[in-house]
């Protein structure tokens, strides 16, 4: 099985701004969400051990995994990295202007000045998800990640394009599973949460 982990807050997620590639530390809520993930993940587990924890090279990200505890090294892959936003890092959600959140959702392909787009995080998450196939078959592969590459991992499991991610909504701190197998990924639950409370749940990076 392949297990999905969003992070755990930030203080830029508390503060409602988009991020990406910014690399602020979990506050003391993301840390206690971090340790409360680890049960969660467990659940769906047991009896088995992971055989590998992957997680974005972004501290929130390697800091909730590092919580998790699962009892293997935690392995760096660039490939689950957040989106880039360009020159709309750090921006306001309410602050991005209607016609630029009119382009995004009707084109996977566009993207912020200076930043990627969806179909570009597409492209590199579904070759790691290729990869992992195999092993998360045999045994648990946990990749801890942000919001767009998990969306971008749903989508590869369903089959669906990478505009599917404005019909999701995935909360901080939240557990997605697929399954994988010689006919393919299927998608077993997703926005599992923990049940802590969260400044902004909706918030984006």
């Amino acid at each position: 099985m392949l297990v999905l982990v969003r992070h755990g807050e930030t203080a830029v997620n508390a503060e409602g701004r988009l991020l990406g590639r910014a690399d602020p530390p979990l506050t003391d809520l993301g840390r206690r969400q971090a340790q409360a993930l680890a049960e969660t993940v467990r659940r769906g587990l047991a009896p088995t051990q992971p055989v590998r924890t992957i997680s974005s090279p972004l501290a929130r990200a390697r800091e909730t995994a590092a919580a998790l505890g699962l009892g293997v090294p935690v392995e760096v892959d660039e490939r689950w990295v957040e989106v880039d936003y360009g020159e709309l890092e750090g921006r306001r959600l309410g602050d991005v202007p209607a016609g630029v959140w009119d382009h995004w959702r009707a084109d996977p392909a566009w993207l912020p000045p200076g930043g990627e787009s969806l179909t570009a995080v597409g492209e590199r998450v579904r070759a790691a998800c290729h990869e992992l196939a195999g092993e998360a078959a045999a045994g648990h592969v946990v990749v801890v990640s942000h919001v767009s590459p998990i969306k971008a991992a749903v989508a590869w499991a369903l089959g669906v394009n990478d505009g599917v991610a404005w019909r999701m909504f995935l909360g901080i701190a939240a557990v997605c599973r697929v399954g994988t197998g010689p006919r393919g990924p299927v998608l077993l639950s997703f926005n599992e949460r923990p049940g802590l409370s969260e400044t902004h749940p909706g918030r984006r990076g």
